[in-house]
């Protein structure tokens, strides 16, 4: 599309940058010059609430912000202020920090309980997937690639590249 892609991770891919030339940058520069930030990270102790309140306020006026990572990633009362202020033009999650039982279920004969995801789902501006991203033809065929080579890893008794 023409864009400049700023990647921030702790390992450089150089696959990456050799075909599809993104700049790895701070996360710093990368939320203060990106039009769209797309996040995809684990949740873990060093990234719980990465996105809060702080870093938000440094983003480029009316940037894009996007999850398909974790729901606690992204502290979601700073994402809601972020958004109301204007600080967030467009914000798109697929996760949601507070999500247990609450995706993959109807719940259009109920009222939303969580505050939280009651006020993101009045938001013109906020939309929200439910895990619709890892239901790709893609994904769920990589999903089934790795359980059968874990099963076959299991029955071999040879530790898998997936064991933690």
């Amino acid at each position: 599309f023409g864009c400049e892609i700023l990647v921030h991770d702790q390992v450089e891919n150089s696959d990456l940058i050799d075909h599809y030339n993104v700049q790895y940058c701070s996360l710093e520069h990368l939320v203060k010059t990106a039009d769209i930030i797309s996040i995809h990270i684990p949740l873990n102790s060093d990234t719980k609430y990465l996105f809060n309140k702080e870093l938000i306020h440094q983003m480029k006026m009316g940037v894009m912000l996007i999850n398909t990572g974790r729901g606690g990633v992204l502290d979601t009362k700073a994402a809601i202020e972020g958004v109301i202020d204007g600080q967030i033009g467009y914000l798109g999650l697929d996760v949601y920090e507070n999500e247990k039982g609450m995706f993959f279920f109807d719940h259009s004969k109920q009222q939303e309980k969580d505050p939280l995801f009651a006020k993101l789902l009045s938001l013109n501006n906020v939309f929200v997937t439910g895990h619709q991203a890892f239901l790709t033809e893609t994904a769920l065929q990589n999903i089934a690639d790795s359980t059968i080579y874990n099963l076959d890893c299991f029955q071999d008794n040879v530790v898998s590249t997936n064991a933690l």
